[in-house]
């Protein structure tokens, strides 16, 4: 038997049982991640970070007016509403509540398309609790632009870290990366934009493990409780802060603990790789690894859809001509986007088809795209891309490199016996493929201009390039109002 030890003092034995050593560090993890944001600075950051930051906030803000003419970003204002009004604005909207419940509809609103951008390592959409927790505490505070950012910075990188030490074991375990880690990175954010030190923030991580949440459950039905995790996770981090803030005593380990997040919410024996959270902190940048969105659909999808649209470029493939489509997917995802396969053939909803396999890939070959319209009534009743999607199965790939990549491999067999086979071995918007600016602002434009006028969206994007030089966070605040 051989073992490994982590930077955290936990060694692990190939069959994933943990053994006592003697630490490499005094520092729990919570405290090592606490020094940092601490005493980090955003003339510490590089500016291609802060630039590529600043189009995250603006992806965000276009995804909030996007959303807000939809039935459930309509409920969830009502709900929210119910708690009374406060001072923090609420994205595209003209009310005001409280910070937390403004940071939870503002999550709800950024996430709510599920367009909004994806940390591949750690499959997690950090973007949609860090910044509506980062808004709402600066905003509330009076602080300058520059701290809202660093917030925001702060609360993407933690939940990041955190997201891919796990290895993919939560979403395995059946637990939603963006509401469980969410939190985590929520929670550090607020803290040091509550002016919290060291050990106030590690505190607050603390506490904010005992609130995480996010169940996979909603892929049973289609139901969309998936879209209130990141905004949940922003509640819970600013209430964690102003508890470690008030002198709340926590637990230390919260992380790598006999009870930590990591040993109840993975399977047993699953390989953890808890240096993944704190090395190189400072240095390497997690930002610069959070992909924005091409399509409105679960990321998962994305490079499938896009191998699909190259066969179709290629070969000029009519739906006629199509016997049978495979789709080659890591392990990991099959119950995520390929089962139940009776549910994935025929979706329920628009939000079951955002994580139907099947019915993107067939939309994608009947209609040459796949944008927010393949997701109202017409497109989900169209009878040939229901139809071909019943002939779209899955294999689990032997090659997958997931979640390192998002990869997709579709393979085509037309009615003449070819076979056409194309592989992205990464999805658009990630890392290796990223976004230019250009086509980050098209989005954002695109979306704006489903509930906005163009000089309306064009005040919001001058007011976010210049967010790290406002000095109020809470005039930034009111320049994203709808």
């Amino acid at each position: 038997m051989t073992s490994t030890t982590s930077a955290t003092g936990i060694s692990t034995t190939q069959e994933g049982a943990a053994v006592e050593v003697s630490p490499a560090s005094t520092d729990t993890i919570a405290m090592q991640l606490g020094r940092w944001a601490a005493e980090i600075n955003l003339e510490d950051v590089p500016t291609r970070v802060v630039d590529r930051a600043l189009l995250h906030v603006l992806d965000c803000v276009g995804l909030a007016y996007a959303s807000r003419n939809f039935e459930f970003a309509k409920r969830a204002l009502a709900t929210v509403s119910e708690f009374g009004p406060g001072d923090s604005v609420v994205l595209a909207h003209s009310q005001r509540l409280r910070r937390r419940d403004a940071a939870l509809i503002n999550g709800i609103l950024v996430h709510g398309l599920d367009f909004d951008d994806t940390h591949l390592p750690g499959v997690v959409h950090a973007s949609a609790s860090a910044f509506p927790t980062a808004l709402a505490v600066a905003s509330h505070r009076h602080l300058p632009g520059s701290d809202l950012l660093l917030g925001y910075l702060l609360g993407v990188e933690v939940a990041a870290r955190v997201g891919a030490a796990a290895n993919s074991g939560f979403h395995e375990q059946g637990f939603h990366p963006t509401g469980l880690v969410g939190a985590f990175g929520s929670a550090v954010a607020a803290s040091r934009l509550g002016g919290l030190n060291a050990d106030g923030i590690a505190r607050a991580q603390g506490l904010v493990g005992s609130t995480a949440s996010g169940v996979m459950e909603f892929l049973a039905t289609g139901a969309s409780t998936k879209r209130m995790h990141p905004g949940w996770a922003a509640t819970c981090g600013i209430t964690a802060a102003e508890f470690a803030r008030h002198g709340f005593e926590t637990p230390p380990e919260i992380y790598e603990g006999r009870y930590g997040l990591y040993a109840l919410h993975t399977p047993t024996g699953h390989p953890i790789d808890l240096d993944k959270a704190v090395a190189g902190l400072g240095d390497t940048w997690e930002m610069l690894k959070v992909g924005i969105k091409p399509y409105p659909v679960c990321h998962f999808t994305h490079a499938f859809a896009d191998a699909a649209l190259e066969l179709l470029a290629q070969h000029q493939l009519q739906p006629g001509d199509i016997e049978s489509v495979t789709c080659l997917v890591p392990s990991t995802i099959v119950p995520v986007v390929c089962e139940p396969a009776e549910a994935k053939l025929a979706p329920r909803s628009d939000y079951d088809a955002k994580f139907s396999l099947p019915y993107i890939v067939a939309t994608v070959l009947t209609r040459g795209r796949f944008t927010l319209a393949e997701l109202e009534p017409p497109a989900l009743h169209d009878v040939d891309t229901l139809q071909l999607a019943r002939k779209v199965t899955y294999q689990v790939d032997p090659n997958s490199t997931f979640p390192k990549y998002f990869h997709g491999e579709v393979v085509i067999r037309t009615r003449d016996g070819s076979e056409l086979r194309h592989r992205e071995d990464a999805n658009r918007g990630s890392e290796e493929r990223p976004l230019a600016a250009a086509d980050i602002e098209a989005k954002f434009y695109d979306n704006m201009a489903l509930t906005a006028s163009r000089s309306h969206a064009e005040r919001i994007h001058e007011s976010v390039m210049q967010l790290a030089t406002r000095e109020d966070s809470a005039k930034f605040a009111e320049d994203l109002q709808g």
